[in-house]
């Protein structure tokens, strides 16, 4: 169990830099524009940048789709900030909004991988999140596997470990995990 709450602390880690790679695009010259390159940068949040989500939610007439994207952008910075009750109802919202929005899934997943005892709610998050086809596809094995080996099902973390290295070859992360297992033919 030790070792598995490490896996999710790594996870954890991936939050800070990788959910902004879970951004969802907004086009154009507005407030919700400004949310998305906020979440999209490798740097903490300040509190100007969720202020720009604010007032694109609150003040603009925007699309259903950059309504959908503005709350996962601003989740994404929520989550970073450490308000992860008002990420996770961001996320919420977008996947209510728009039940296809793959990276609201992956980054609610990503969250909830930060707490151990939420890792059986993460897993069919992160499942959805690859039906949906999320553009970050080796985060969601990964996540995914990492919930799994904290849940006690070594043989799907693997699995998920393995698919997470094939979709993503040059990060190191997966095969790092990959490591620690022995395999054996039966």
């Amino acid at each position: 169990m030790a070792r598995t709450h490490l896996v999710l602390l790594s996870v954890a880690a991936c939050i800070a830099a990788a959910p902004a790679a879970a951004a969802v695009t907004v086009i154009g010259n507005s407030s919700a524009r400004n949310c998305y390159e906020a979440a999209e940068l490798d740097l903490p949040p300040q509190r100007l940048a969720i202020e720009q989500c604010d007032r694109a939610l609150n003040e603009e007439s925007l699309v259903m789709e950059d309504v959908v994207a503005t709350h996962v952008n601003r989740g994404i910075l929520r989550a970073r900030s450490g308000n992860i009750p008002a990420a996770i109802e961001d996320f919420d919202n977008a996947m209510a909004l728009d039940p296809n929005e793959a990276e609201a899934y992956l980054n609610k997943a990503l969250v909830l991988t930060m707490k151990a005892s939420q890792a059986r709610q993460a897993v069919p998050l992160f499942t959805m999140a690859l039906e949906k086809k999320t553009r970050r596809p080796e985060l969601a094995y990964f996540g995914r596997a990492a919930a799994n080996e904290d849940l006690g099902d070594v043989r799907s973390a693997y699995a998920d470990y393995t698919s997470a290295a094939a979709a993503a070859p040059k990060w190191p992360a997966p095969q790092a995990e990959l490591a620690r297992f022995n395999v054996r033919a039966r």
